[in-house]
């Protein structure tokens, strides 16, 4: 149930923190800054599929490894390497994360989830979603966002190279200040996956 419990942290954070009251505060950002931020923003919008290894480092800094696949908008899957039964779906607005071994299966709605902001027909880095801080330093890129209506909850820092501007990972902290990091190795963008790719694994019998 642990094993269960802190993979679901690491990528549904946002949906499954306890409400915070709380304020947004705008990141100073340079013209310079925000050029970046709109390079960003429209490299996520070029983005249509994505296939990527992935190691995720839980808050009790153990970590785990898988193969991701994006679909925009509103499909991916999250399959973690064996002996892990873990697995996570999306489409049709819900996220499926399946413990397999346990015979455990948790639903939540997708724009509830942090991947849900990549996952949206298109991104917009303002509005409901609100840059909280950027960076660039050492050739990568970082930008921190929360959700506007609901800055409390938590937030997601999306990490990425600078030449060329390319998605490399992620870092959510919940509402309870823990930290789950995701980093993405062997990015391959562009191609079709099958519709069968992003279901849930049947049920046991």
């Amino acid at each position: 149930m642990r094993r269960h419990l802190l993979a679901l942290a690491g990528l549904l954070a946002l949906g499954c923190a306890t409400p915070v009251t709380a304020l947004a505060q705008d990141a100073a950002l340079t013209p310079a800054d925000q050029g970046w931020i709109d390079r960003i923003q429209d490299t996520l919008n070029g983005i249509h599929t994505l296939k990527a290894r992935f190691q995720q480092t839980a808050p009790d800094g153990r970590t785990s490894e898988g193969t991701a696949w994006l679909d925009r908008p509103g499909r991916m899957r999250f399959q973690y390497d064996a002996p892990s039964p873990l697995l996570l779906t999306a489409a049709n607005g819900q996220v499926v994360f399946q413990d397999r071994q346990l015979d455990q299966t948790t639903n939540i709605p997708l724009d509830k989830t942090p991947l849900g902001l990549l996952l949206r027909d298109h991104l917009t880095l303002s509005g409901d979603v609100h840059v909280t801080g950027f960076r660039h330093a050492n050739g990568f890129l970082t930008v921190t966002v929360v959700r506007t209506a609901s800055p409390g909850d938590g937030s997601l820092t999306l990490v990425f190279t600078d030449n060329p501007v390319s998605l490399r990972g992620w870092t959510v902290i919940d509402a309870q200040q823990r930290s789950t990091a995701v980093r993405l190795s062997d990015v391959a963008t562009g191609g079709t996956f099958p519709d069968s790719l992003f279901q849930p694994a049947p049920e046991k019998g």
